[in-house]
């Protein structure tokens, strides 16, 4: 737990399509956080690999998940609150993020994969719809001891933003 002066950590969570660039940049603006999209520390190999149709093994995510850990940890030595959007799928990637802060708040924004495939077949970027199953064969819920919060991506932004304030607030 943080105390009012404390750096604050969040990371926006869930499989592709799910809205976490979207959600993570309204709630850094709305706090005043640091904003980092989770995608722009890929390494080119993986980017490569998944505009391929291939999905990441836990040995291609491991340096990506890394270097997010030490912008936080970085971040957070400059005395600066974060939000970033990474999937996080897997408890252990979680583990990782953590590092930088043991608190670090994770918002997984949960939904349909019918509505999210239909997301994404509307947008422009690398992940393409193929690999979405793979995302939810890997994801792991946040389990109890995780501190987070699950919400229903179909809700509206300013609702998650404002249903995650409140969770930040009595975490």
């Amino acid at each position: 737990m943080t105390s009012a002066g404390d750096p604050r950590h969040v990371v926006v969570m869930g499989v592709a399509g799910c809205g976490k660039t979207t959600v993570g940049r309204r709630l850094a603006d709305e706090l005043g956080y640091e904003f980092a999209e989770g995608d722009d520390f890929h390494p080119e190999a993986n980017r490569k690999k998944m505009s391929a149709g291939e999905p990441l093994t836990d040995d291609d995510r491991r340096p990506w998940l890394e270097s997010l850990a030490k912008w936080t940890a970085d971040e957070r030595a400059a005395g600066r609150s974060t939000v970033v959007a990474c999937s996080a799928l897997r408890r252990t990637y979680r583990d990782v993020l953590r590092r930088a802060d043991p608190g670090t708040f994770f918002v997984h924004l949960h939904g349909e994969e019918d509505v999210l495939r239909s997301r994404m077949e509307g947008r422009e970027h690398f992940m393409p719809v193929a690999l979405l199953r793979s995302q939810f064969d890997t994801l792991e819920p946040l389990e109890e001891d995780e501190s987070g919060v699950t919400l229903d991506l179909a809700a509206p932004v300013d609702d998650l933003c404002r249903e995650v304030v409140k969770a930040l607030r009595s975490a």
